[in-house]
């Protein structure tokens, strides 16, 4: 006996199906979709936390075949095809259970249902209590005196425990008579036909008086109702096959011992890895603290020491030409304060304190002149330091960051410590936080590891060169990426003024603009209610105007914004609610949030761009994200009014590329129809309507337009038939007929799409224009689901990664001669595909002409780059 011995059985396949459709898409940075994985993990920290499992497994279907299809050919025939962007997250929920070191298990010919059916006969033999977890009530039959089913309701946030009790109290049944009850009534989503007419009301009826399947069949006369027990005669075998194929097989041969389930729990590190990989953030904070060992010194000889004012001079003399270099930052670059900078090589390493945060004037020659190459973590930080101090620092320079990021995009920003361990084989450990340790480290300990950790990058130097010129990217590296970073330290620097006064006013007309839609939408109604409760939402909108019910949650309906927009054109209310809710994000995510990062004593924001974080080389800014402020809205749009020049006679210019991605692709594929619009300057998504829908051009409708942009900017990321459903509301079979036709009339597009298939196969990566990689180490995988993503991976990142390329290349160019040309002029802001400038009368006309140019001309394509370019008193009247 195993008595206290508590096992869990999780029926896999049901509970990524059940979150996939209950949870909007989620996608990680490098565009694996992830909210199956995210809600099956939920659901498995839930149980762990819960439950406290002494034992667990993961069963999997093994494939679309099994020995119920040897019974019944159309077993399951009527389900539609698994979407790709859930099957190819089955190979990510593997690695979750990996990292949890939990074992799964399928066997060819079988269910997930049999499996778990199996083991929990054999568990119940030995003595355990098992949990069965699912979404299928089909698992009810196997409950008993030590089995109990725990089953998800309403997608996968609300569950429902079931014992012989619970099933008695809701069904009136035994669990063995789950089994009678799909016999009767059938089920749709395994096609398994029941009796015709019996829905779960009159099958409950029925073996509430005769107790089984057989026994409906065999008294038939004594049921009530001439047409039911006619249709009963009729369909008497299939019934009996229907209960059949309802049965959970407990025989299969698995050569599994329940012990070889045992659970002692996660290794944080393992979960924590893979969860920042996910970038499953909310998930990180429910993970216990790592506890680190205390960490053993890399080598004994390092001289690390502090170095006097009176020596400084003599020191910095003996620097050899290539050193390491640590800033000893408190807080972060923009607004911390600078105590002082490690200088290491070889075995040595000097710390040079900076009175008042200022660089003394000795130590500034390291930085300003081109006689040391300095190895740093962030070159662009470094600038912006130096920026502060009105110092520029020189180009000498090697940006480990940098340089790791294009060796390897899919990584996103590397860890400084991960990343000098990886290439030295060294134990350095990051230097715990305040908050994170009951003592601080002493001021001779914290030297003591910035020492070490400016040893290490400049021993690191000579492997990442060689390994950024083997592979070809140095090129990509000087002349574009570093180069960028300086630039980027710049607009940092320099910020985008903010007009206060009309924020707040903004703030208030959001307010004002809130509560007119809020009395609107209580007329509607015919009540008054907390718009903001899903719950009672949910109620108004289905239960009291009978909107069709899309979703279900735990609190009743789903009022997520992706089924609010498909009920809009069924009531005007609808699309009042998410106005209302746009303009309260709005007024608290971009006022509010904005009035916390302007600087009072400048009223400008300074934005951080992240230069290594996307695998398509896209950059992207935070604190405050100026990237993502809504502008479906006029309202959202009219936030950009805020923005303003420094002076007021200035303007602000704003210089868009138009449709880049697709101009890309035509260039690349070779595509002569897409070509042809683009030379001509014809509207690509009014040209590709007209082709695909097979129209003259002045016949082209709004929709049939809609439907065209929706597939020509699908098509570049890759776009299943599912996803472009979903987009247009319209059925799989559709999406799949109307793609279909697109790579008819566009048959260079499908040509190109094989071919870089065929060369990441070849290669093991793609690349760029400008030859930025991104590796696809499951270009070539035996599992269908990861080849798939790579393959997609493979068809997108040559257009974004080389959209990404040339507007860096447009930037860099355009900097260059703003200076060349002793310009007042200052580049402000990088959004998408546009760039914003602020810009003095004087300068106004010359600087369009050079932005324009710049930009058209970064790199020569076989159709025309256009960019628009409009100035305005903001950013607002600039678009």
């Amino acid at each position: 006996m195993a008595d206290g011995n508590k096992l869990i059985l999780i029926d896999g396949n049901s509970i990524a199906y059940r979150a996939f459709f209950a949870l909007p898409l989620l996608s990680t940075a490098d565009g694996k979709y992830t909210n199956a994985v995210y809600g099956f993990t939920m659901m498995l920290l839930r149980l762990l936390e819960d439950e406290k499992p002494t034992h667990i497994l993961v069963a999997f279907d093994a494939g679309k075949e099994n020995f119920r299809h040897e019974q019944y050919a159309e077993y399951k025939g009527t389900r539609d095809k698994t979407p790709g962007e859930l099957s190819e997250q089955f190979p990510l929920i593997r690695d979750v259970l990996n990292a949890f070191g939990i074992r799964y298990v399928e066997q060819p010919g079988y269910e997930a249902d049999d499996i778990i059916g199996t083991l929990t006969k054999k568990a119940e033999e030995e003595g355990y209590d098992c949990l069965v977890v699912s979404g299928d009530k089909d698992l009810l039959q196997l409950v008993s005196d030590h089995v109990q089913a725990m089953l998800t309701r309403k997608g996968i946030t609300e569950v429902e425990r079931f014992g012989i009790r619970e099933i008695h109290e809701k069904y009136g049944l035994t669990p063995a008579q789950i089994i009678d009850l799909k016999g009767l009534m059938g089920d749709t989503s395994d096609n398994i036909p029941g009796i015709p007419g019996v829905g779960e009301k009159t099958a409950l009826k029925l073996l509430h008086q005769f107790g089984s399947v057989e026994n409906v069949l065999d008294r038939v006369d004594e049921v009530s109702g001439k047409k039911l027990q006619e249709r009963i005669r009729e369909h008497r075998e299939q019934a009996l096959l229907s209960k059949q194929l309802a049965t959970i097989h407990r025989d299969v041969p698995l050569d599994l011992a329940i012990d070889s389930f045992a659970y002692q729990g996660f290794d944080t590190a393992s979960v924590k890895d893979i969860f920042q990989k996910l970038a499953f953030k909310s998930l990180l904070d429910r993970l216990p603290e790592e506890e680190h060992e205390k960490e053993e010194p890399i080598h004994q000889d390092f001289d690390i020491r502090f170095v006097d004012e009176s020596e400084l001079e003599s020191v910095i003399a003996s620097f050899p030409p290539t050193v390491g270099v640590y800033l000893d930052l408190e807080g972060n670059y923009h607004q911390g304060i600078l105590h002082g900078v490690m200088v290491g090589s070889d075995s040595c390493a000097w710390y040079i304190e900076t009175p008042d945060g200022k660089i003394p004037s000795p130590l500034q020659s390291v930085f300003l002149e081109n006689k040391y190459k300095k190895v740093m973590y962030d070159i662009k930080a470094a600038a912006y330091v130096l920026r502060k101090q009105g110092l520029e620092m020189d180009r000498n320079v090697f940006d480990v960051l940098l340089v790791t990021y294009l060796l390897n995009p899919s990584e996103g920003t590397p860890d400084l410590i991960d990343l000098l361990n990886r290439e030295l084989k060294w134990g350095l450990l990051p230097l715990a936080k305040e908050e994170k340790r009951s003592q601080m480290p002493s001021r001779e300990e914290r030297v003591q590891w910035m020492g070490k950790v400016a040893i290490a990058l400049s021993k690191v130097e000579s492997s990442l060169s060689k390994e950024l010129a083997d592979k070809e990217l140095d090129t990509l590296y000087h002349e574009l990426e570093l180069p960028l970073s300086y630039v980027l330290a710049e607009m940092e620097f320099v910020g985008i003024r903010v007009d206060v006064d009309r924020l707040r006013e903004m703030g208030e007309e959001f307010k004002q603009s809130v509560e007119r839609l809020t009395k609107e939408i209580y007329e509607m109604a015919g009540t008054e209610f907390n718009i903001n409760s899903p719950k009672q939402l949910g109620e108004i909108l289905f239960d009291k105007m009978g909107l069709p019910v899309q979703k279900k949650t735990k609190t009743g309906y789903s009022t997520s914004a992706d089924v609010l927009e498909k009920l809009a054109p069924f009531a005007p209310i609808v699309q009042k609610i998410l106005d209302y809710r746009q303009l309260v994000k709005l007024e608290s995510t971009y006022v509010e949030g904005l009035l916390k990062v302007v600087r009072p004593e400048t009223c400008r924001v300074h934005t951080s761009f992240n230069q290594a974080l996307t695998a398509t080389g896209r950059l992207s800014s935070t604190d405050p994200n100026l990237q993502n402020i809504p502008i479906r809205m006029e309202e959202g749009r009219r936030l950009r009014q805020v923005f303003i020049p420094t002076k007021p006679d200035w303007k602000i210019v704003s210089a868009d590329y138009s449709q880049i991605e697709l101009r890309i692709l035509a260039h690349i594929s070779q595509d002569e129809n897409m070509r042809d619009a683009f030379i001509h300057d014809l509207d690509i998504h009014t040209r590709t309507a007209a082709d695909v829908f097979e129209v003259t051009l002045d016949k082209v409708t709004a929709e049939m337009r809609r439907a065209a942009k929706a597939v020509n900017f699908g098509i570049v990321y890759g776009i299943s038939d599912y996803g472009l459903s979903q987009n247009l509301n319209i059925t799989r079979k559709q999406a799949a007929e109307f793609i279909e036709n697109y790579f008819s009339k566009f048959p260079g597009v499908k040509r190109f799409m094989t071919e870089i298939v065929e060369q990441a196969r070849k290669n093991g990566y793609v690349t760029t224009l400008l030859n930025r990689r991104r590796y696809l180490p499951d270009i070539n995988s035996r599992n269908f689901n990861l080849r798939s993503f790579a393959e997609r991976t493979a068809m997108n990142t040559p257009i974004q990664g080389t959209a990404a390329d040339i507007i860096k290349k447009a930037m860099v160019d355009i900097h260059r001669e703003i200076i060349e040309r002793g310009l007042t002029t200052r580049m402000l802001l990088q959004v998408h595909d546009e760039l914003i400038f602020e810009v003095p009368p004087e300068e106004l006309a010359e600087v369009i002409e050079l932005v324009r140019k710049r930009m058209e001309e970064a790199v020569e394509l076989s159709v025309p780059l256009k960019v628009d370019i409009h100035a305005g008193n903001n950013w607002y009247e600039a678009k």
